[in-house]
């Protein structure tokens, strides 16, 4: 196996333009679930829930919520753009195989993937921002300092998403990684309550979870609560996304041209 890794080049930014022409011809779908799903969310939850639970850290649930979901949501949309989109290409389009006979590297092609995942993450964080505004949760600007992390977090799930992709003999392939990995960071990483609520030897696990650090972003910028350890909480979903594309490469090189 080739552990050696190179540099993208710009060819990555041509496999970004080419999925953006595709999801734009999809985009009333997209439209509709990145509203929709945060819309049912905040409204289902922070306003039905959030009548019985009133304040939590010092702010609404409503507005707790909101910035949880903010960056869970990008964790979601990267995590399923970079398994079932990248695998539908790779195996059942066999786009990568024609992409492969042009000057274009393995880096090239999974750094623009890579890259569209986080921005198919910033676009439903944008529809995210603006639900939360229009039922009131922020209405102050420094909300849109929160779109850089979630940008951080699509790349963050990009890689370990495209090593799964990297592996899967099928689409069900990617159940272990949702069940597994995706729902338990959903649940126990502080989207839905502090993760001072935990036990305390799992308040200690869910540190090397990043989600937990991205939420740890998203909250303090949305909400205007004080920020701390900025350096660890960008450190640890940044290491996640370049360790990520390094499994990625290795194991989508070995895939394709081994």
């Amino acid at each position: 196996m080739n552990w050696r890794i190179s540099l993208p080049r710009r060819g990555a930014l041509a496999i970004w333009q080419r999925n953006l022409r595709v999801w734009r011809k999809l985009i009333g779908p997209a439209v509709v679930m990145n509203f929709g799903e945060p819309t049912i969310y905040l409204i289902g939850l922070g306003f039905g829930l959030g009548h019985f639970v009133g304040q939590m850290d010092g702010m609404s649930y409503l507005a707790f919520l909101a910035s949880g979901i903010l960056a869970s949501s990008a964790m979601t949309t990267a995590s399923f753009e970079g398994m079932y989109s990248v695998f539908t290409r790779m195996e059942t389009q066999r786009s990568y195989d024609a992409l492969l006979a042009t000057p274009l590297e393995i880096e090239d092609i999974l750094a623009g993937e890579a890259l569209w995942c986080a921005t198919k993450s910033l676009f439903s964080g944008i529809a995210i921002l603006l639900v939360a505004f229009l039922i009131g949760v922020i209405d102050q600007w420094q909300a849109l300092l929160a779109l850089p992390v979630v940008f951080l977090a699509g790349l963050c799930f990009a890689g370990p998403a495209m090593m799964m992709s990297a592996i899967a003999p099928n689409y069900d392939f990617f159940n272990y990684y949702f069940v597994l990995l995706v729902t338990p960071m959903f649940m126990v990483c502080g989207v839905f309550y502090p993760i001072s609520t935990l036990p305390e030897a799992m308040q200690g696990a869910v540190q090397v979870l990043p989600l937990t650090h991205l939420v740890a972003l998203t909250r303090p910028l949305m909400t205007a609560a004080p920020l701390d350890n900025l350096l660890l909480h960008l450190a640890v979903p940044a290491a996640y996304a370049l360790a990520g594309f390094y499994g990625a490469v290795v194991l989508m090189r070995r895939r394709l041209l081994v």
